[in-house]
C-alpha cells in the first residue's frame, strides 16, 4: 500500500487520471448489469419524440397540449431516475470511501487544491468512452 501511495504522490496528475478512468469503468460495469437497457432506450426515444412535439405545440401556442406533454415527459424522467437508483446505491459507498482516501493522499502533492477537477474531467471523458464501448443508453 505504501508503494502505491508513493507512486501516486510521485506522479499526481497521471495517477488521478488513471484512478478516475478505473472508477468510471467500475461504474459503467455496474450500470451495464443493473440497468434495463432496452427500457432506457425506449424512454429516451419517447422523450425525444415528446420534446419535438412540445416544440411544435409551443410554436402554435397550444398551452393545454404543451402542459399535457410536459407531464408525460416528467413521468418518463421519474422512471429513468428509478432505474438508475439501484446502480447508484451500489456504487456510492465505495466511491465515498475512495474519495476520502484520495483526498488524504493528494493533500501533500502539487494537486492538493485541484485534484477534484482533474478527477472530474477524466471521469467524464472515461465514462463517455466506456458508455459508447458498452453501448449503454
Amino acid at each position: 500500500m505504501a508503494d502505491i501511495i508513493s507512486l501516486i504522490t510521485q506522479y499526481p496528475r497521471a495517477s488521478i487520471i488513471i484512478i478516475a478512468v478505473i472508477i468510471s469503468f467500475f461504474i459503467t460495469i455496474i450500470n451495464y448489469f443493473f440497468i434495463d437497457q432496452n427500457r432506457m432506450r425506449e424512454i429516451k426515444t419517447r422523450q425525444k419524440a415528446l420534446q419535438k412535439e412540445m416544440k411544435e405545440h409551443q410554436k402554435a401556442g397550444n398551452t393545454d397540449k404543451l402542459m399535457e406533454l410536459q407531464k408525460e415527459l416528467f413521468s418518463y424522467t421519474g422512471e429513468m431516475f428509478k432505474h438508475s437508483m439501484k446502480p447508484m446505491l451500489i456504487t456510492i459507498v465505495p466511491i465515498l470511501v475512495l474519495f476520502a482516501f484520495i483526498k488524504n493522499v493528494y493533500v501533500g502533492t502539487t494537486l492538493a487544491k485541484t485534484w477534484f477537477w482533474y478527477y472530474l474531467v477524466s471521469a467524464i471523458a472515461g465514462s463517455m468512452i466506456f458508455r459508447k464501448l458498452f453501448k449503454l443508453p
